[in-house]
């Protein structure tokens, strides 16, 4: 029994504030570490020991005890994946915790015990709700939108100054409906050719839900988005009293002298009552006049600004800009929506909003207080940012500890068995080391494949011949309950694509359209030549109008509500279980695509199926070079020299082994500071293997010294990740080829083998 109530190994080793249990079923004995019984209030002596059942549930808040009980009865009754927040209560305090666990079962699929981690999660949600109630009193609503998606990321604030039913995300065709037709819309899509940095506007909206029509101001900032692209982070508020203002004042100056007595008492009435600072300049930036909102907002007295500068109140940092704009209002141009902080008489600063316009010598301006606003921004940038990396690097820790966990686990096991003498599992065990490491490597080929990173060999591509050899395979995939029909008409157009990467787009669409047909259905793979517009690719951020290769996959099955459409390519968002799915697939396919300038369009109802259009630019028909040799069946060497470039001393230890094991001689460097003497020299060299991503004199460098003095001498690239191998077109060289890391010595071999019999493999004995 003890045995079975003692922690597993993945859950003890969890890191920062995470506490681990394990609840066997069959004797309901729960087991817990130290950091659970701190988060549950209980002894760790006797946690560890193990505890009734019954302590999971005893300071869990009554409100949320009863869902609790829901959730983990079904969780011990078989159900996998176990995930719930609620709220326990420790000496009077109320916390928040994350739970989350997994059943495990024995050989005969019977659950035998539930384990998981609980994590702390009160701040998080103090501060979510401090966020909300923010936004909320100050009127401004916030935003987030990325580059490529028709959707954007909103807060409960941002729908209501809208008029919009209250969501987590909008399309972005829906929240721009709003907009005056003359007026920009307030999601503007940058592809990373625009300015970044902020941006400002305003406009007006006809409310969604009463036709009113309200004045708002959009600000926020356009800066690269860290999976490629360009992220627009930003709020919106009201502006309809500031603008009712300055027609006001606009309107009072227009025609002042021929209604001074007239409308005196009404200029008077807006001048006082005014929430924002009025105030009457000359170019020179004296002031002739403040309102008595100047009193209110920053507390100075008339007599103490009228006959000064206001640059006396502007903060040092914002006196070049404030300037720029006083310049501009004495040339006789109008300046809308510039910020400055201006200093209060408590000492403190203020930020306030400016417009300004000019009429003769005088200037006139209005300034509405954004201290508010300017906070609340600071405080979104910061809960987003913090909200990117968390589901960043969750996501990434549970898939690759799992995946090291087989790694390490195989190892360690083949090492017993060796020491004991016992051979006949070590193969087994090695295989599925070898399994495990394999998939971390396919999980950084997803992450830089949506992130556009990835290293593609385009080629000409017949996407009908290639559809036309997948037949079997997708037949195997989908089983017999789908029926699998294909469309590709013999005059297809030539695409130019990396073969390997859309033959795993295809098959990971068929996958997911099996998924959607559980009761079995049709999936079509069709192909037809298409011309696009500039219209037609607004959403794309590579592909230009022109021809292109378009491969339609539809299927009958259970089709997507709006909100999981609107999320479809984002990256990390599914809805299988946890376990079942990374959220990975589709963002792939769409940063594949998008990488080979292409385009990616979806439509989906419930019920009614899905379609997923991938376009593929067609290839003009020049040449591409020499063909690529065939893969060579031996990979022997017989004593050529290679030159080893490499800095982590384990890669190039293995790198050096294998070569020697496959019959190479080499010479071992770990810099370009190192290699480039060697190339320099009159030492006889037959290829050159470099790392990229060195430090000092990268591997891209090293090669173009080595083609300079070495021209017939053949180069193979390394590459876990750099920005530049991921159009290899425009990255290498003839006589260049580059490798994706991690590979396995077969592949090395095979590799070597071919390059050195290529055409371009001829050795150069010394210095070119």
């Amino acid at each position: 029994m003890a045995g079975a109530a003692s922690l597993p190994p993945n859950i003890g080793d969890m890191s920062g504030a995470v506490g681990a249990w394990n609840w066997d079923i069959a004797s309901r004995l729960l087991v817990a570490d130290a950091r659970f019984a701190s988060l549950y209030g209980l002894d760790p002596a006797a946690a560890a020991a193990g505890l009734p059942a019954s302590a999971f549930f005893e300071p869990v808040l009554e409100q949320d005890r009863l869902r609790l009980r829901i959730a983990v009865a079904g969780a011990l009754r078989g159900a996998e994946v176990f995930a719930r927040d609620y709220r326990v209560l420790l000496d009077g305090e109320v916390r928040w915790v994350s739970a989350r666990g997994r059943t495990y079962f024995d050989a005969t699929d019977t659950p035998t015990r539930f384990a998981g981690k609980l994590t702390d999660i009160t701040e998080q949600k103090r501060l979510e709700e401090r966020l909300r109630i923010a936004q909320t009193a100050g009127g401004v609503g916030s935003f987030e939108y990325l580059s490529g998606y028709g959707t954007a990321d909103v807060s409960d604030e941002f729908c209501r100054l809208l008029g919009l039913h209250t969501a987590r995300s909008l399309p972005v065709r829906t929240i721009n409906s709003v907009v005056h037709p003359d007026d920009p819309p307030i999601i503007q899509g940058r592809d990373g050719s625009g300015a970044l940095g902020t941006a400002f506007h305003e406009f007006r909206i006809q409310r969604a839900d009463t036709g009113e029509e309200r004045w708002l101001a959009s600000r926020g900032e356009y800066r690269p988005a860290d999976r490629g692209g360009v992220s627009f982070i930003g709020v919106i508020y009201d502006i309809t009293a500031s603008k009712r203002s300055e027609a006001a004042l606009r309107l009072l100056t227009e025609t002042l002298e021929e209604r001074v007595e007239a409308r005196t008492q009404e200029r008077d009435r807006i001048w006082n009552l005014s929430g924002d600072l009025l105030n009457i300049i000359e170019p020179d930036g004296t002031q002739r006049a403040v309102n008595p909102a100047w009193k209110r907002v920053l507390g100075h007295e008339e007599a103490e600004l009228v006959g000064r500068s206001m640059e006396c109140l502007i903060h040092a940092d914002d006196l070049p800009l404030a300037r720029t704009r006083l310049e501009a209002l004495a040339r006789g141009e109008p300046v809308a929506a510039f910020d400055t902080r201006l200093l209060a008489k408590d000492g403190s600063h203020r930020w306030i909003n400016w417009t300004g316009m000019s009429d003769g010598e005088t200037i006139y301006g209005i300034g509405r207080d954004v201290t508010q606003r300017k906070l609340l921004e600071e405080q979104l940038r910061h809960s987003q940012k913090m909200e990117a990396v968390g589901q960043l690097t969750g996501g990434l820790a549970h898939d690759f500890n799992n995946m090291l966990t087989g790694v390490m686990g195989g190892i360690d096991m083949a090492r017993m068995l060796l020491a004991q003498g016992r051979l006949e599992d070590v193969d087994r065990l090695l295989e599925a080391s070898m399994q495990s490491g394999q998939r971390a490597a396919a999980l950084t080929h997803r992450l830089l494949a949506f992130s556009r990173r990835q290293a593609l060999d385009n080629q000409p591509l017949d996407v009908g011949s290639l559809i036309g050899s997948m037949q079997e395979l997708l037949r195997r995939t989908l089983g017999e309950q789908v029926e699998l029909h294909i469309d590709t008409p013999s005059e297809l157009w030539t695409t130019l694509a990396d073969e390997s990467q859309l033959e795993s787009a295809i098959l990971n669409l068929a996958i997911n359209a099996r998924d959607a047909m559980p009761d079995g259905g049709r999936l079509t793979i069709a192909a037809r030549n298409a011309s696009l517009s500039e219209a037609d690719l607004a959403g794309s951020d590579q592909a230009q109008a022109g021809e292109f290769v378009e491969i339609l996959v539809t299927d009958t099955g259970l089709g997507m509500p709006p909100e999981v459409l609107a999320k479809a390519f984002d990256p990390f968002y599914t809805t299988k279980p946890v376990g079942q799915g990374t959220g990975l697939g589709l963002s792939m396919i769409y940063g594949f695509v998008q990488q080979s300038r292409g385009h990616v369009a979806i439509e989906s109802q419930e019920g009614r199926g899905t379609k997923i259009r991938l376009y593929l630019p067609r290839h003009d028909g020049g040449s591409e070079g020499e063909a690529t040799p065939e893969m060579p069946t031996a990979i022997t060497g017989s004593g050529e020299i290679v030159l080893v470039v490499e800095d982590d001393p384990a890669v190039l230890r293995l790198m050096l082994d294998a070569l020697r094991e496959l019959g190479y001689r080499t010479i071992e460097t770990a810099s370009g500071k190192e290699a480039v003497p060697i190339l320099q020299s009159r030492r006889h060299l037959d290829l050159l293997i470099s790392d990229v991503g060195l430090p000092g004199l990268n591997g891209r460098q090293i090669a173009e010294i080595a083609r300079q003095i070495r021209p017939n001498m053949p180069v193979l690239l390394m590459t876990a990740y750099t920005r530049d191998a991921g159009d290899p077109a425009g990255f290498v060289a003839p006589g260049i080829e580059v490798m994706q890391k991690p590979f396995s010595i077969d592949q090395l071999g095979r590799r070597v083998t071919r390059i050195l019999r290529s055409p371009h493999g001829n050795s150069s004995a010394g210095v070119g």
